[in-house]
């Protein structure tokens, strides 16, 4: 394997979380300023984010709107974090965003994953751990959380600290404690 950086060659999204562990205002701060020096197009900076910290309301709103497996474990992280973009002609006071010469839609979702790997990356460097969700409620957490129109949500962010994997269920303990694999980097070349 080629040599990499220990922030990414340590990188791991674990399913068991510390229920005791909490996410400090100061490592929050951190990993939404890493998020907000992420590229991105024009410097648009599409993303936004509502952060919940365990069992305070917007906590609590992400939680019920996370698949039903997915919700025993992340109920232990120490933060939810909803990570969303702006839609194509929206901007962040809602005015209509002109100029832009690609399509805003899926360039924002780039974006946005630009913004929730550099967040990734800070976690690592703080000893956090972050677990990535795509499968939730889009529409009933967009709902939930009261967004505003042109605010795409698109991935949800358990963040926290290691916890025993002996309290996950027995397949996922399984998962959670097996070899981590990668595809070849040859199966990743189209050329």
């Amino acid at each position: 394997m080629a040599d990499l950086t220990p922030l990414l060659a340590f990188r791991w999204s674990p399913r068991a979380f510390d229920p005791a562990a909490t996410l400090t205002a100061d490592e929050a701060a951190s990993l939404l300023e890493a998020a907000r020096w992420a590229p991105s197009a024009g410097n648009g900076q599409p993303w936004r984010f509502a952060l919940g910290h365990r069992d305070d309301e917007t906590w609590k709103r992400i939680l019920v709107n996370l698949p039903s497996d997915d919700q025993p474990w992340a109920r232990h992280a120490a933060a939810l974090l909803l990570g969303a973009h702006l839609t194509a002609g929206t901007a962040a006071s809602g005015t209509t965003v002109t100029g832009v010469a690609r399509d805003a839609g899926t360039g924002a979702a780039y974006d946005l994953g630009q913004a929730v790997a550099h967040l990734t990356v800070q976690a690592t460097a703080l000893g956090l751990y972050v677990r990535q969700i795509a499968g939730f409620d889009h529409a009933g957490l967009a709902a939930d959380l009261d967004l505003p129109a042109g605010v795409r949500p698109l991935v949800v962010a358990a963040v926290g600290r290691l916890g025993d994997p002996a309290s996950l269920p027995t397949a996922l303990r399984a998962q959670e404690v097996g070899l981590r694999r990668r595809r070849p980097l040859a199966d990743l070349l189209l050329r």
